[in-house]
């Protein structure tokens, strides 16, 4: 039987899901293309004329990936701290997205920007935090660039793969409101305008 396109693109896709959950668990390392081929129902002779190697397999599930990380929640840089809140929803909601973010930062791009295509998406958002800088509503003793980042800094306190303590979606409603209080507090007064002097 010939396959037809639609075959080939739903194997991949599956091939693309099962990868996604197995290289998020155990990074490129450890992870088993035998494994990501049975959870797929794909041949593994199949993924390798795909994508060639278990590293470009996993640049392939990155690049799946990399705009629902990145725009993980959508920046109203006039509503910082609803956008670090926003992440947080997200981060909970979404842990496969910061360990596949982690792996890449221990196996792949130890310094500099998470993913290539980084620049570009956020250029629309330093945009928006200048515009807001310029009106004075938001501090300008930082760039753009460093707003955003700690920002995003912030909201991952909690997150899976905190180093001190991580949010899980068993916690109670309570514990979770407490750190999206907190977390809208931090923002606020760390990008409040200085006070202008009095004459």
């Amino acid at each position: 039987m010939r396959r037809t396109r639609s075959d080939g693109q739903a194997t991949r896709r599956r091939i693309l899901d099962a990868a996604t959950e197995e290289f998020a668990r155990y990074g490129i390392a450890g992870a088993r293309v035998d494994n990501i081929a049975a959870n797929a129902g794909a041949n593994k002779a199949r993924i390798y004329a795909y994508y060639g190697s278990k590293e470009a397999l996993f640049d392939a599930v990155l690049a799946d990936n990399v705009a629902a990380i990145v725009d993980a929640a959508p920046l109203d840089a006039g509503d910082l701290p609803g956008y670090a809140v926003a992440l947080y929803n997200a981060y909970l909601a979404n842990p496969l997205w910061l360990r596949l973010a982690t792996w890449t930062r221990l196996e792949r791009r130890p310094t500099g920007t998470l993913f290539p295509d980084c620049p570009a998406l956020d250029a629309p958002k330093l945009a928006a935090i200048a515009e807001q800088q310029q009106t004075g509503r938001i501090s300008d003793d930082y760039t753009p660039g460093e707003i955003h980042d700690l920002v995003i800094a912030l909201s991952l306190a909690w997150a899976p793969t905190s180093v001190t303590t991580a949010a899980g979606p068993d916690d109670t409603k309570k514990e979770h409101d407490q750190r999206r209080t907190a977390l809208r507090k931090a923002v606020t007064h760390a990008f409040l305008p200085a006070p202008t002097a009095s004459p």
